[in-house]
């Protein structure tokens, strides 16, 4: 029994938040120092680094909880799905439901129970838990409903990766310039027609021995500040240099597991965190095989999108499986690959055949 995506989805906030809007921020250094530049060269050098020109931010008036159904609601039309033929409802995030305004994080009941009350389904069988994985929550939720169909625990899984990142920065540190909000949902369903499309290998692995806080979270950067409220924060250099020493080969190890050619991956659907260091790990995990990676193979939103976190990689998949992210484009019989790298450190990636 092998696992297919039958339906996709995402939501993509409609408040667009451009560089020049974090003109007039006081940023300071991690202990509380000035920065030594002007804030329009900060945010030109952040530009060049990241390639982000630009974010979306979620209403005032709503939640995680409730953009994940809006994703959600398009990936069940999308696969022509009756909702209550679900057995799981699985949602990656990191944060919860975060009000505006408010300090204090909402994960009771979780944030799926929540999403299947929205979609108003009644059957008890239909079981709804969270995943906090990082920024690989959703790479993570599909290998899990993976793995529940092929024990024949599930035949029909609903998989979201919802954040609301912009309730949880320090708009003293410039890092808070990366994240963004958004939503993506997938329906994995079981595989009954013996074709050769679906999950062809999947790897996950944890580095946790001195890697656990490279994202974490910690007081504001303005040490002035007397409030008690806490930030994400990472150390950005030390997960580019962790990434790009790990992702490229867990990817090759999940490809060699899969038993397809390097030659027949088409697309790389990778978590967008960072333009340079996205860039850099394709090329690597292409040159590991002897080979360049092609130019078009990269599917990016970062430069309008930010990085949503555990959003990024199902909204990067939709757009394209919808034809709405340039000339990229899916076809039957592509193989492809999905893979993340986050807080944990987790690193994940999916080797999957259309």
């Amino acid at each position: 029994m092998n696992s297919i995506i039958t339906g996709i989805g995402s939501y993509i906030p409609s408040e667009v938040a451009p560089n020049e809007g974090f003109e007039d921020n006081e940023f300071y250094n991690s202990d509380g120092s000035p920065f030594g530049h002007e804030n329009t060269v900060i945010i030109e050098k952040f530009k060049a680094i990241t390639g982000i020109e630009e974010r979306r931010y979620i209403k005032d008036n709503l939640v995680t909880s409730e953009i994940a159904m809006f994703a959600a609601e398009k990936a069940i039309t999308n696969a022509n799905l009756d909702p209550e033929t679900l057995d799981y409802i699985i949602v990656a995030h990191n944060y919860g439901d975060i009000k505006h305004g408010c300090q204090q994080s909402d994960t009771v009941p979780s944030v799926a129970s929540r999403v299947k009350h929205l979609l108003r389904i009644k059957n008890p069988r239909c079981v709804a838990y969270d995943i906090l994985f990082g920024c690989p929550g959703w790479v993570e939720g599909m290998i899990q409903a993976h793995a529940f169909i092929k024990a024949g625990m599930a035949k029909k899984c609903l998989v979201i990766g919802a954040e609301a990142l912009s309730r949880v920065i320090d708009p003293h540190d410039r890092d808070s310039m990366i994240y963004s909000d958004g939503a993506g949902a997938t329906i994995l369903e079981a595989n009954e027609n013996n074709s050769s499309s679906g999950i062809l290998s999947h790897i996950t692995a944890t580095h946790t021995y001195d890697e656990a806080h490279f994202i974490h979270f910690g007081a504001s950067n303005n040490q002035e500040l007397n409030d008690a409220r806490r930030y994400i924060k990472m150390y950005g250099r030390k997960i580019y240099e962790f990434a790009l020493t790990n992702v490229p080969n867990a990817m090759k190890e999940c490809l060699d597991e899969s038993g397809a050619s390097i030659d027949e991956v088409t697309k790389v659907f990778i978590h967008q965190a960072n333009e340079k260091m996205d860039e850099a790990i394709v090329k690597r995990f292409f040159k590991l095989y002897g080979k360049v990676a092609p130019e078009d193979v990269m599917p990016m939103t970062i430069d309008k999108l930010g990085n949503s976190s555990v959003a990024t990689v199902p909204t990067v998949f939709d757009l394209v499986k919808r034809g709405k992210l340039g000339d990229h484009e899916v076809n039957k019989g592509d193989v492809v690959i999905f893979a993340s790298v986050g807080a944990g450190m987790n690193i994940n990636a999916i080797v999957y055949r259309m």
